[in-house]
């Protein structure tokens, strides 16, 4: 093998290694025109300001060879480049976003993070064009599914948490949709419009309204994430249940003249459920309802209540739920004086033909004021279990309920079948009322 020198040259402060041997030549590296514009082009960091390109300069190339004709050349290519693409290379196109973003919820996947890190930079083989296409301060972008992917609704949203306010905060209302993003603003999550048809009168109940509910049915819908991006649905129906309460009190007033008529918000009972003593933490109950009695809804006396629930679950119950102790004592001590007036309204016509007969089902079934899970299984304190009312002293909660179908729920003559069934339960829940307001003396014959 011939023998090699080398001499050392030095070129802005930099050793090169240059052979003598022709054969052994040392070519020095070269760089794309892509590399060129990585290294030359600024980037734009995650928080949005603007990065100059690679700092490591090659000592084969002179600063000085990027003058004004270097610049007026790379405008030209850029110039051209505009030409042909009809949006900026880099940016999913329209085509795109609704061929892998088709409606599904689960294209917002919290999880995801296609945006890179703030120390990265550029990959030399990138081309020149993605380059130059880094959009610049105050200029608006379309946001492609990495924006999506990247938006979090609800808990640990990494749009929150890059501190985006609330009003920055872009609202979609199919993933097909083109949103023009302002500097500043990112997708933090999806907003479900609320249905535009099938809306109906006031005093009656649609079929959107017991479609939300349905929906809310369903485990994985009811949380906070999915209630927050269909929020206009909720606050549609309960608009529209607001103003069915209203004419339904008139009704029932009318078939019960103890019950007065109140302000929406005194007698509906809100979604929201109280979890903070309950195994079960779904936050959201899946059915609208509303209360009254003599003494509105939080009175102490016995009452009615109203409950909408899609599948048939839908009920009108009456009576007296779990009374107070000092309540269940007054009414069982005018059972054991005078039980007639009860049985008499457990056992009226009009009663039965709704309720059942007025005696305990087979196997503990439930059946008119009967067969309820708080029963008691043995006669009460004081009480010989051979009592002849003994059917009527166990009884803890005094209750009876009516359930009515959806396409009763949504007839347009719902309120007057309500009316009809509070008119059978007005002899019922008076009777209830007369025996608690009238406690027995024990000393009385």
């Amino acid at each position: 093998m011939a023998a090699r020198t080398a001499r050392a040259t030095t070129t802005r402060g930099k050793k090169v290694v240059a052979a003598t041997n022709k054969d052994d030549a040392v070519t020095p590296p070269t760089k794309t025109k892509a590399s060129k514009a990585a290294s030359a082009t600024p980037t734009r960091s995650r928080s949005g300001t603007a990065r100059g390109g690679n700092g490591n300069t090659s000592p084969y190339f002179d600063k000085k060879a990027k003058g004004k004709q270097q610049q007026a050349k790379n405008k030209a290519k850029r110039n051209e480049t505009d030409d042909e693409l009809s949006e900026p290379t880099g940016l999913t196109s329209e085509s795109e976003l609704s061929s892998s973003d088709s409606g599904a919820e689960s294209a917002f996947d919290p999880d995801s993070d296609d945006e890179p890190e703030d120390d990265e930079v550029m990959n030399g083989d990138e081309s020149e064009s993605d380059a130059e296409a880094t959009p610049k301060a105050g200029t608006k972008r379309k946001a492609t599914v990495a924006d999506k992917a990247k938006a979090k609704w609800g808990r640990g949203a990494k749009g929150r948490q890059s501190g985006a306010s609330a009003a920055d905060a872009v609202e979609l209302g199919s993933d097909d949709d083109d949103v023009e993003l302002e500097e500043g603003q990112v997708v933090a999550g999806r907003i479900y419009p609320a249905p535009k048809t099938g809306q109906v009168p006031a005093g009656q109940v649609s079929r959107n309204t017991l479609n939300f509910l349905s929906l809310l049915q369903i485990p994985e819908n009811n949380d906070r994430d999915w209630f927050r991006a269909h929020e206009p649905s909720y606050r549609q129906a309960e608009a529209e249940w607001k103003a069915f309460v209203v004419p339904m009190q008139a009704r029932m007033s009318e078939a019960d003249d103890e019950l007065p008529v109140l302000p929406p918000n005194d007698v509906i009972h809100r979604i929201y459920r109280d979890v903070r003593f309950s195994s079960d933490k779904t936050p959201y109950k899946s059915n609208f309802s509303m209360s009254t009695s003599r003494g509105g809804k939080k009175g102490t006396w016995a009452g009615y209540h109203l409950s909408i629930c899609p599948r048939g679950h839908s009920i009108l119950a009456c009576g007296k739920w779990q009374p107070s102790r000092d309540d269940l004592a007054a009414i069982r001590q005018n059972i054991l004086h005078d039980p007639a007036p009860f049985r008499a309204a457990i056992g009226a016509p009009a009663f039965v033909k709704l309720f059942g007969k007025a005696e305990p089902g087979k196997k503990g079934k439930p059946q008119n004021i009967f067969g309820h899970s708080d029963e008691l299984k043995v006669a009460p304190k004081g009480v010989d279990k051979t009592h002849k009312d003994i059917d009527l002293l166990k009884l803890r909660s005094i209750v009876v309920f009516h359930h009515f179908t959806d396409d009763e729920v949504t007839a347009p003559d719902f309120i007057d079948k309500v009316g009809a069934v509070v008119e059978v339960m007005t002899p019922f829940v008076h009777m209830l009322n007369d025996y608690m307001a009238a406690p027995v003396d024990d000393d009385s014959d």
